[in-house]
C-alpha cells in the first residue's frame, strides 16, 4: 500500500524546524513520508553565530547549516530532505530552479504542502518561498507541462507561523496538537546550533499554541489537554462531508 505523503517548502535550512517540526514528526508517526525542500541554507542572513567565528567562510557556514538541518530532519523522522542551495538574502529562483521544484512536487504527490506566510516585512525570503511554492504547485497541475507525467491534484497549502504574526497578515485557522512528538521537535530545535537564541522562543510559541488548541477544542468544558501545539493558515477552501 502506498504511504501518504507531505511536502514542506522551507526558505532557509532551519525554518522547517521552528515552524513545522511538530507536523513533520506527527505525520511521520502516522505513517506519512514527509519530504523537506530547503531552498537555501540561510547562510548569509540566518547564521550570525557562525559568522562571528574568526576566519569563517561562506562554504563553512553552508556545510554547518546543512549538517544541522540533516540532523534535525533525522530527529523528526522525515523521509527525505533536499537542498537547492539557491542563496539567501535575497532568495531567488530562476526557471530551472522552479522546474526542479515542480519535479519534486510531482514525484512526491503530496496530500498537503507546508510553507511560509504570504507576507513578512521582516524577511522577504519567506513570502517569496511561498510564492514559488504556489507557482510550482500550479505548474505541477498543468497537463501540458512534461506531458505523460502524473499531474498534481489539489493539495492544501498550509502556511506555518511567522516570527511576528501581528505584522504578517497571518491568521491561523488550524491548530495541531504536537504534545506526543514534542520531544522530537525539541531535539530537532537543539540541532540548530547556529540559532540557539531561538530555542526557547519557539518552545514558548509551542506552549502558547497548545493553550489555543485546548481553548478551541472545548476549553474548560472538556477540551483535549494539549501541552504543545502548532498553528497553520489554510490557503485553499477545504472540501468536507461533515463539520
Amino acid at each position: 500500500m502506498t504511504k501518504p505523503t507531505a511536502l514542506v517548502v522551507s526558505a532557509h535550512s532551519a525554518d522547517f524546524v521552528w515552524r513545522a517540526g511538530g507536523a513533520i514528526a506527527l505525520h511521520t508517526q502516522k505513517g506519512y513520508e514527509v519530504t523537506i525542500v530547503c531552498l537555501s541554507y540561510g547562510e548569509r542572513g540566518e547564521s550570525a553565530k557562525l559568522w562571528k567565528q574568526e576566519g569563517c567562510t561562506l562554504e563553512h557556514v553552508k556545510v554547518e547549516r546543512k549538517k544541522e538541518a540533516e540532523n534535525a530532519a533525522s530527529a523528526l523522522g522525515a523521509h527525505d530532505i533536499q537542498f537547492f542551495d539557491l542563496g539567501d538574502y535575497p532568495l531567488e529562483m530562476d526557471r530551472e530552479a522552479k522546474f526542479r521544484l515542480v519535479d519534486v512536487i510531482r514525484q512526491v504527490q503530496p496530500r498537503f504542502m507546508l510553507s511560509h506566510s504570504q507576507d513578512d516585512p521582516y524577511n522577504t525570503d519567506h513570502p517569496y518561498a511561498t510564492k514559488m511554492a504556489l507557482e510550482c504547485r500550479m505548474i505541477a497541475q498543468a497537463w501540458g507541462h512534461n506531458p505523460g507525467e502524473k499531474v498534481l491534484g489539489a493539495p492544501q497549502l498550509y502556511l506555518f507561523e511567522p516570527h511576528q504574526t501581528e505584522r504578517c497578515g497571518w491568521k491561523p485557522d488550524t491548530f495541531l496538537d504536537i504534545t506526543d512528538v514534542w520531544d522530537k521537535k525539541r531535539a530537532a530545535i537543539e540541532c540548530m546550533e547556529g540559532q540557539e537564541h531561538l530555542w526557547d522562543f519557539y518552545t514558548n510559541v509551542a506552549e502558547n499554541r497548545g493553550n489555543h488548541f485546548r481553548r478551541n477544542s472545548g476549553g474548560q468544558a472538556g477540551g483535549r489537554p494539549a501541552r504543545y501545539g502548532e498553528a497553520y493558515q489554510s490557503l485553499f477552501p477545504r472540501t468536507v462531508d461533515e463539520l
